[in-house]
């Protein structure tokens, strides 16, 4: 592969995958695998795997393998320090409590100055970093993870599809996932519609569909002002987070959006009467097993992604909780 000119290797993609790159539509069952169920695919968003120690595309790929599913929606930061991007070595969640805190102590002051600064020489650096990379450089890591037997059918590029950035950075995020093979890229769904339907009109020009994402702001109509403004837009579904918000009829949500879902977070937490907690799967309030089993008899395409969330219990592992969740999964698809 190192051998190829540019061209030849993007024009070498146009042939071994065709179906990706002339529409953006999900290719449903892409592999005989274990974890697509009765028609349902199983797979799993790599934040689950966050806690632990090795963050790389390899490693990754080998969680998602030991944890018996063929599907993954992708953060960005994986995709990209695959390809050699800069390490940010920012505590992102300090950061966001520092900025957003209205009265701080004069050692947060001066710690948030520091963060500040860090965030800055990042930014250029990854900025000087992304104008070099090659975004067909992308089908790389999607080999990779192809010839293993892992799809990756959504791309979670984070930052680089929120408001202020430039089109050339959106651009960059929706092509990246193209090279994945992902039908979708995933984002929070942006507080200012203006927002929305910008990206909704650059999802059309890039070929690739972007779904919303939500926590407890989730709604019956939360996603309807992005939806009637692009096709392209779409919804990346939490049903657990839905259920937490206290919403009361989540399945009647999904047969009313299903066809604009395009992918299906799946946790089990507690309703608000109930504390909200996250908790293993058959143990909350989420309806995890009738969402599947509703997905398995009306044939909806769209797969279902495990995020794993609860804490993990002494004894366990990570990956043996989601190993626990895929085997719940698998047993509610089945009966």
């Amino acid at each position: 592969m190192k051998n190829y000119s540019r061209r030849s290797f993007i024009a070498s993609l146009s042939i071994t995958a065709p179906a990706v790159f002339a529409s953006p539509s999900y290719i449903p069952n892409l592999f005989n695998s274990k974890s697509t169920i009765n028609g349902v695919q199983l797979g799993v968003i790599s934040y689950s795997f966050r806690e632990l120690a090795d963050q790389s595309a390899e490693a990754i790929l080998q969680y998602i393998k030991e944890c018996g599913v063929n599907g993954v929606e992708l953060m960005g930061e994986t995709a990209e320090s695959f390809l050699g991007s800069p390490e940010n070595k920012i505590d992102n969640k300090v950061f966001k409590v520092l900025s957003r805190k209205k009265k701080i102590t004069e050692e947060e002051r001066k710690h948030l100055a520091d963060l500040i600064l860090q965030k800055e020489s990042y930014d250029k650096d990854y900025e000087q970093w992304r104008k070099k990379v090659s975004i067909a450089d992308y089908a790389r890591l999607r080999k990779m993870y192809n010839d293993a037997g892992v799809s990756i059918y959504a791309f979670k590029p984070n930052y680089l599809l929120s408001k202020g950035n430039s089109d050339a950075n959106i651009n960059y995020a929706m092509q990246a996932g193209k090279f994945l093979g992902a039908s979708h890229v995933t984002i929070e769904l942006p507080r200012k519609p203006e927002h929305s339907l910008k990206l909704g009109q650059l999802a059309e020009k890039n070929g690739i569909y972007i779904a919303y994402h939500g926590h407890e702001q989730q709604n019956p109509t939360w996603w309807d002002t992005a939806l009637s403004q692009s096709p392209y837009n779409a919804i990346n579904l939490d049903l657990g987070h839905y259920v937490a918000a206290g919403n009361p009829d989540p399945m009647r949500l999904i047969k009313d959006k299903q066809q604009h879902i395009l992918s299906m977070h799946i946790k089990d937490r507690k309703n608000p009467a109930n504390g909200k907690k996250n908790m293993p799967f058959g143990r909350g309030d989420t309806p995890v097993k009738e969402a599947l089993q509703l997905m398995r008899d009306q044939k909806y395409t769209f797969p279902a992604t495990i995020e794993y969330e609860y804490k993990t219990p002494a004894g366990s592992s990570i990956i043996n909780e989601i190993k626990k969740s895929v085997t719940y999964c698998k047993d509610a698809l089945e009966s």
